[in-house]
């Protein structure tokens, strides 16, 4: 990947809706260039997939929050496997420090936040988590 690609990333990062001549012309160069390099960086699975992200106000009763895990032992690819099965997890990190992994959770209610904790902390290979409510966002 050179320079180009990486702007091209970052303008899809923004808008992955803007149309190809529109990233053209940001990036400088011709349509087809900006087309050839989408199909290339698809091809080769450094794009993945597009999706949409909404307006926490769009879904109000949406809670997010935030679990960190410690894992016990050599079982971080068990835990892995498990947290990846369960509904409630939208996306999961490897990290560093006092923590082992972070997940961030969705549910539509605090009870059903509640049963996905209680789900999670029965994961056998997990020593201890720590979960944060989700309140706000700023960009």
């Amino acid at each position: 990947m050179d320079d180009t690609d990486n702007r091209l990333i970052s303008l899809l990062r923004q808008d992955a809706r803007m149309s190809v001549a529109d990233l053209a012309h940001k990036l400088g160069v011709s349509r087809g260039t900006v087309s050839n390099r989408i199909r290339r960086l698809e091809d080769q699975q450094v794009i993945v997939g597009y999706t949409v992200r909404l307006r926490p106000e769009a879904e109000p009763e949406r809670i997010r929050a935030w679990m960190a895990v410690m894992v016990e032992g050599n079982q971080t690819r068990q835990v892995i496997a498990s947290l990846l099965g369960e509904p409630g997890v939208s996306s999961l990190h490897d990290t560093n420090g006092r923590w082992d992994l972070l997940a961030e959770l969705e549910a539509r209610s605090m009870a059903e936040l509640g049963q996905v904790l209680e789900r999670i902390r029965l994961i056998s290979g997990i020593h201890n988590t720590e979960t944060s409510i989700h309140l706000s966002s700023y960009r």
